[in-house]
């Protein structure tokens, strides 16, 4: 933590190494929690460089509180996300599901298999709340602790605690719901 908390003060002095060693530190975090939040590869490429663009532009406002820098970050993000969905709402498109990566020398069965999986996932996903997303979101694609969770979304770590459970609760039960349907 000390490390960090010198590598951002040295980037809000405007050391441009300091911040690249950020942005190499968190990129992966914001760019798994964006993707899963917007479910499309190119606009979660795009959305995670506005993400560090904005905390380049904002740095020298940034305050230790007691928390990872990587929170703060995680508001950007999720304010960029809540912006994008705005636009596209605006625009009336659909968003399209994930595309799984192909492997070559991959058996067509097994992704064919994965794709499916994974349109499951996205579909009750969706069906979460809002709320149910954004802490499953944090919490897995993030990596965030619940107390990190806690602070970002701006309720109490119990909270977070009870919807990450009914989350998962929700997503098993679904999951099994179609799987059932699928077998039967």
């Amino acid at each position: 933590m000390q490390q960090e908390e010198s590598l951002v003060r040295r980037a809000q002095q405007g050391e441009p190494e300091a911040f690249a060693q950020l942005y190499e530190a968190h990129f992966d975090k914001m760019h798994r929690y964006i993707v899963l939040r917007v479910r499309n590869q190119a606009d979660a490429e795009d959305l995670t460089q506005q993400v560090f663009l904005k905390a380049l532009e904002s740095i020298g406002s940034y305050r230790w509180r007691g928390m990872p820098f990587s929170s703060w970050l995680f508001r950007i993000a999720h304010n960029q996300v809540v912006d994008h969905f705005r636009k596209r709402r605006k625009e009336k498109r659909t968003l399209p599901l994930d595309e799984a990566r192909t492997v070559s020398g991959a058996d067509p069965a097994l992704l064919a298999e994965q794709r499916l999986r994974l349109e499951q996932l996205a579909v009750a996903y969706q069906q979460l709340t809002e709320a149910q997303r954004e802490v499953i979101s944090l919490r897995l694609a993030g990596g965030l602790s619940v107390a990190e969770t806690a602070k970002v979304m701006g309720k109490s770590e119990g909270a977070v605690k009870v919807l990450q459970h009914d989350a998962l609760v929700k997503l098993r039960r679904i999951l099994s719901s179609s799987n059932e349907e699928a077998n039967g």
